[in-house]
């Protein structure tokens, strides 16, 4: 007796997922995600299917990092990859071909239809006329507002053909390092010997021996998902490559990315309303905001360190305060990921108000509500950095 009912609750519980209608775990392609943000909106688009994973927590700075055996496990569980790209993590490339050789990968600069800018040099930056280019280097159109002419309705899932986006030369045996475009990242001094992961502490930012003058900063700014319309172009892509793995709920990936595209227009205007309002001379820790500076018609007049957030010399330190005399800078904005005592330093005494932007969503709980907090505290830190008395 007491054999058959634990048959017969066994038989229960196997068909328990089917009565619900949830689908197969089995079934559903295990992710693993770079970043925080771009994890958000990837766990957007699995939502009701399965939960993406994330590499790199909300804390760390993506562009040196030492992967922990936790997240290192989650690389090598992985079906698909999915991530900025080498122009933000260079680090990562070796452990996904040591850790994930047979991993499907998604590298999203290269997403057909992404607005791509240029990495800003110098301490001062110039006027820029947000110029920018798509993943294949093709100029990218704006319209009155700066705004390019790729709507989201543009880039929607039904559009976003595996063709276009090269996921026939994204096949498991295609991903090789080599043909992510290093030279096209500005990393072309970073070899592969040279960037092991266990290498990568966090206090020197994985530059490893390079130095602060060896560290190439031209070509393409990785910091795309600043800019809510390449994330609401990446749900498309997001949406197609689970699509290819994941047929049978392909339905429910191409629903989630358009409800979430629509809530990303909706983002966007509330922020522009935002930023709209406000006046002020600013700089930034690292050159990592241009995408949402160019998005909402704000310019930072210079950054104290480079785009990978290296530490500052002594030269550039002087020519910042140079630069906040001559252009009577308000403000100035420390990061989470990084010492704010560099930012005291320089400031001190200047009257300039600190403030705190945070490009990763540090101090958020990863998942689904990540990204529209990331970039709507954003816009906060601005209203109160410029406005501050």
């Amino acid at each position: 007796m007491r054999i058959a009912m634990h048959t017969q609750k066994l038989a229960c519980l196997t068909a328990l997922p089917l009565l619900l209608g949830a689908p197969a775990l089995a079934d559903v392609p295990r992710v693993a995600v770079d970043i925080a943000p771009v994890h958000a909106l990837v766990a957007k688009v699995m939502a009701g299917v399965g939960a993406p994973d994330l590499v790199v927590p909300p804390g760390a700075s993506p562009h040196g990092y030492a992967l922990r055996p936790s997240e290192a496990a989650v690389l090598q569980g992985a079906d698909l990859v999915i991530w900025v790209g080498p122009g933000l993590t260079p680090w990562l490339a070796d452990p996904l071909d040591t850790l994930a050789p047979d991993a499907a990968r998604l590298s999203l600069l290269e997403a057909e239809g992404v607005r791509l800018l240029d990495f800003r040099q110098g301490v001062r930056f110039a006027a820029h006329d947000h110029g920018s280019h798509d993943a294949d280097g093709e100029k990218v159109a704006h319209d009155d507002h700066g705004h390019e002419e790729h709507s989201h309705d543009d880039h929607g899932h039904d559009e976003h053909a595996h063709d276009d986006h090269g996921h026939d030369d994204h096949g498991r045996d295609e991903h090789a390092h080599e043909e992510h475009g290093h030279d096209d990242h500005g990393h072309e001094e970073h070899a592969h010997d040279d960037h092991e992961h266990e290498e990568h502490a966090h206090d020197d930012h994985g530059h490893g021996d390079h130095g602060h003058d060896d560290h190439d900063h031209s070509g393409t700014d990785p910091h795309a998902w600043l800019d809510p319309v390449n994330a609401g172009v990446w749900l498309g892509v997001i949406a197609d490559e689970l699509s290819r793995l994941d047929p049978e709920n392909a339905a429910r990936y191409a629903a989630n990315a358009s409800q979430a595209q629509a809530g990303l227009t909706a983002l966007e205007a509330e922020i522009a309303a935002r930023m709209g309002q406000l006046d002020g001379q600013f700089i930034v820790f690292h050159d990592a905001y241009h995408y949402f500076e160019a998005r909402f018609g704000v310019e930072a007049a210079g950054a104290i360190s480079l785009s990978d957030a290296a530490p500052p010399g002594p030269a550039r330190v002087a020519e910042i305060r140079d630069l906040v005399a001559d252009q009577a800078i308000t403000c100035v904005f420390a990061e989470p990921q990084f010492n704010r005592g560099l930012v005291d330093a320089v400031f001190d005494g200047t009257g300039v108000n600190i403030g705190v932007i945070d490009p990763l969503g540090a101090t958020l709980t990863p998942g689904t509500d990540l990204y529209a907090a990331l970039m709507q505290g954003m816009a906060a830190s601005f209203e109160s950095c410029l406005s501050a008395d």
